[in-house]
């Protein structure tokens, strides 16, 4: 019993100084911290699948809220449980709360710093690579799915944003209507 408790100690701490860690480290919104997050959760604690990643992604992204927050409740729930939720939210929320307090204070001086405007610039440049690399891999894995559907509607969705400027909730309302309709003919077909 004893060794059970541990284990899941050690399962906690460990999900909560991962989200903490990555929370901290990471710089650009939610899409920067799902890319660690696959790094860490998938990569190498082996505690998700790519797949499983794939769909907690696009459920944190359609749901209100923080897509880091988000994430980490459901990560968090499927590693640990409640407590795993609770302790990969907690460690996602506690840096940005920290940060924002402290820059709060001094706002003023960091507001008319050049060197802070030249630094916040440059960290556009590394946040949009790094965005760019999880497009890259994502992509990657729906095209090695070979699923036409998966493939169009991807193609869809790109164009629909950058040539249209279609805005991203109705693309991803599209995209789950797509995936409905998909799942009850698929159900419908294993009836029959």
């Amino acid at each position: 019993m004893k060794q059970i408790n541990r284990e899941k100690l050690h399962t906690l701490w460990t999900l909560f100084l991962t989200s903490m860690r990555i929370s901290a480290f990471t710089f650009g919104g939610g899409f920067v911290i799902v890319t660690f997050m696959k790094r860490h959760f998938v990569d190498r604690l082996h505690w998700l699948s790519e797949e499983e990643m794939l769909d907690y992604t696009a459920l944190a992204q359609t749901a209100p809220g923080p897509i880091a927050v988000n994430a980490a409740v459901l990560v968090g729930r499927h590693v640990a449980g409640t407590a795993g939720m609770a302790a990969a939210v907690l460690g996602t929320v506690i840096p940005p709360i920290v940060l924002l307090s402290v820059l709060s204070l001094f706002y003023a001086a960091f507001a008319s710093n050049r060197y802070v405007a030249l630094f916040l610039k440059g960290m556009q440049a590394g946040v949009a690579a790094v965005i760019l690399d999880v497009v890259c891999s994502l992509g990657q894995k729906v095209l090695k799915e070979r699923s036409w559907v998966s493939i169009v509607l991807m193609a869809a969705a790109f164009v629909a944003s950058l040539v249209f400027r279609v805005n991203a909730v109705w693309i991803l309302l599209g995209a789950l209507a797509v995936g409905v309709v998909l799942a009850l003919l698929e159900r419908k077909g294993a009836k029959a």
